[in-house]
């Protein structure tokens, strides 16, 4: 397994949010645009772009989520104690 993944992300406060945004990604939809709209943190700015991070850095859910993509793929809506994240594995 990889020691440092990319990632991005979509954070949101309500569960019921995050399930409608990855409705349309699913569908197709860009996930940085849906970023750049839905997200409520800095990352916004890039599409959601996280840039690489390795074990340890992020919060404990979201790692583990994060580190079970593969390239390309995109998470199920993760909890964390900062909302809703949608993850997608850049890299």
């Amino acid at each position: 397994m990889a020691d440092k993944i990319r990632c991005a992300h979509i954070l949101v406060e309500k569960e019921s949010k995050a399930k409608e945004i990855l409705d349309r990604i699913n569908k197709g939809e860009s996930f940085s645009k849906l970023a750049e709209e839905n997200s409520l943190d800095g990352s916004r700015k890039k599409g959601g772009d996280l840039g690489y991070f390795g074990r340890g850095v992020m919060v404990k859910e979201f790692e583990d989520a994060a580190f079970k993509l593969n390239k390309g793929e995109v998470s199920g809506v993760v909890k964390t104690q900062f909302g809703y994240h949608i993850i997608k594995r850049l890299e």
